[in-house]
């Protein structure tokens, strides 16, 4: 007698091992907002979370310093210009709003609004039509941030909210200038976190950014925790993943998986931070998820000629945290 094993057929390996990429990826990005909005807590300064967060790959990427200046003589300046914009210039706009809302809005209004800010600059450089379905993706996406404007309520302000709907636009401005670069990842990693790293000394030696770190005030403790959750993290290990990611699942699937992240962080913030998920941030949640899923669900093939154009930001959009964030 033969007996057969019953059972469901195995997942390929390369669809576990996207699988396990993303839910790191989910996971680093809640981790990053968390961290920035326990910045305002904690012992250290904006300028000591900078100097974690892009210090810590500087000295991992070192050896990839030589090659990469050698890169550099042949990328344009204009392009340059808006990598350079995913280091200091969006930390600052991140943590700024993080000091001034909360980790829900955090985790997701920056995310949320890349790919509304990275489809109208396409659209403003090629002029060409976008989808409907992704205009109402992207309308969703508005709802959702004048909602958590209009009705989250508590300590959160709306001058905050500006602030991460700008670091939205800037990073939207980095992805577009990153699907330009002539740079490869490391390279692109390796400016970013050098140059930054340099800046942020240079401001905290001129007493323009205070940094306890370097007057030796800080909490060791929290010292190593936010050099580990930002700076490992999220400038090494969520880049790095999220590229495992795409590979392996795709760019579409990625980037719908990772609108999961806001809720995480939404959900995490409540027994960490005693940030209550108001109804106001519920409703702001699922507009802006939903928006971003439906933005990242793979067009029909009739449909492939017209949204080619804007195919490449939607699967940019969740970049390196983040960079996201």
């Amino acid at each position: 007698m033969t007996t057969h094993a019953l059972g469901r057929p195995a997942l390929p390996a390369r669809t576990v091992r996207g699988a396990a990429a993303l839910a790191a990826v989910v996971v680093l990005w809640s981790t990053f907002a968390l961290s920035s909005r326990a910045l305002e807590g904690s012992t250290l300064t904006v300028a000591d979370g900078a100097l974690l967060r892009f210090a810590v790959p500087a000295l991992a990427l070192a050896p990839w310093i030589p090659r990469t200046v050698r890169a550099l003589r042949g990328e344009r300046v204009g392009v340059l210009a808006l990598v350079l914009l995913a280091g200091l210039p969006h930390f600052l706009l991140f943590a700024g709003g993080a000091d001034l809302t909360s980790a829900g809005l955090t985790g997701l209004i920056v995310p949320g609004t890349v790919p509304l800010f990275v489809t109208l600059l396409v659209f403003l450089r090629t002029r060409v039509a976008v989808p409907r379905r992704r205009l109402a993706a992207l309308a969703a996406v508005v709802v959702g941030v004048a909602v958590s404007a209009l009705l989250t309520g508590g300590d959160v302000q709306a001058s905050g909210i500006a602030v991460l709907v700008l670091a939205g636009f800037v990073w939207a401005l980095y992805t577009v200038g990153l699907s330009a670069t002539r740079l490869d990842l490391p390279a692109v990693m390796v400016v970013v976190s050098v140059s930054s790293t340099v800046v942020v000394l240079l401001l905290a030696a001129t007493g323009a950014m205070p940094s306890h770190l370097l007057a030796g005030r800080a909490d060791w403790s929290q010292v190593g925790t936010f050099a580990l959750l930002q700076g490992v993290g999220t400038g090494l290990l969520s880049t790095a993943c999220y590229v495992v990611a795409v590979k392996n699942l795709g760019g579409s699937l990625a980037g719908a998986a990772g609108a999961m992240s806001p809720v995480l962080t939404a959900l995490i913030a409540v027994p960490l931070l005693g940030e209550p998920v108001t109804a106001g941030l519920a409703l702001a949640l699922g507009l802006i998820v939903a928006g971003v899923v439906v933005f990242h669900v793979p067009t029909p093939p009739r449909r492939a000629r017209i949204d080619r154009p804007s195919s490449a930001s939607a699967a940019s959009v969740p970049l390196s945290a983040p960079n996201n964030p």
